[in-house]
């Protein structure tokens, strides 16, 4: 029997956890049967037997690892509580799994690394190029050597865990990340495409991303972008782990 894989969100909006989800079934080819969810913001800690799924996605959400404890929510430090050990346990598997925007600092985090608000992206496509450790990477079979991507993130990565592979990076931060054979994270998002980002841009114009009167402004500026190799990686996942 084919197993399903596994989306864990912690999106608290509804429009924009159903619509990421969406997202991930549209663009993974995938059939609803075929991509479990778990809503974290929702308390939806379930126990996640690995065995159980042909591979795990996480998707992007509110929390910011570089905040310092006392700084952080109880909602954030019931996230971690949950999120961290199960990372752990994914890595230690070597798991399949797909990280996306928070998943690298999540990744990063579990494995005892920091994150920083010295290395946001504004939202929007950034270029990002792919590291000669990509070369030989099978997720990035075909990909070209420097390609356009979503991004919008407070806090990032530039120096990793010497258990990081670096696969791609702007100019800005790491972009994509591979621990061990099956553990991947991109601070991009494989997932998305100018109708999803634009709508996240609405429901998140007043989170503190940009000022909210840009937010048409950034609307048109992102569908005047052309992004269509970033969903090519989440389709190499789920067709190498299906």
């Amino acid at each position: 029997m084919t197993k399903p894989f596994l989306l864990l969100q912690s999106r608290p909006e509804d429009e924009a956890s159903d619509d990421e989800y969406a997202a991930f079934l549209k663009f993974g080819g995938l059939q609803p049967e075929r991509l479990q969810r778990l809503r974290l913001d929702r308390g939806e800690f379930s126990p996640v037997n690995l065995d159980d799924y042909s591979g795990i996605f996480m998707g992007g959400g509110p929390a910011n690892f570089a905040y310092p404890p006392e700084e952080k929510s109880p909602e954030q430090l019931q996230f971690e509580d949950y999120i961290m050990p199960l990372i752990q346990r994914i890595v230690a598997n070597d798991t399949p799994f797909l990280g996306a925007c928070l998943g690298v600092g999540a990744l990063v985090t579990a494995l005892g690394g920091r994150t920083s608000f010295d290395y946001s992206e504004a939202v929007g496509a950034v270029d990002i190029r792919l590291t000669p450790e990509a070369k030989n990477d099978q997720l990035l079979a075909g990909m070209p050597a420097e390609f356009r991507g979503f991004v919008g993130h407070k806090e990032g990565v530039v120096e990793p865990p010497s258990r990081c592979v670096v696969l791609a990076r702007s100019s800005t931060c790491v972009q994509m990340l591979r621990v061990g054979r099956n553990v991947y994270a991109t601070q991009f998002h494989p997932e998305l495409d100018a109708a999803g980002l634009a709508l996240r841009i609405n429901i998140y114009k007043h989170a503190g991303y940009f000022a909210p009167s840009e937010a048409q402004s950034l609307i048109d500026t992102v569908r005047r972008e052309h992004v269509t190799e970033p969903v090519k990686i989440l389709q190499q996942f789920i067709k190498r782990y299906k």
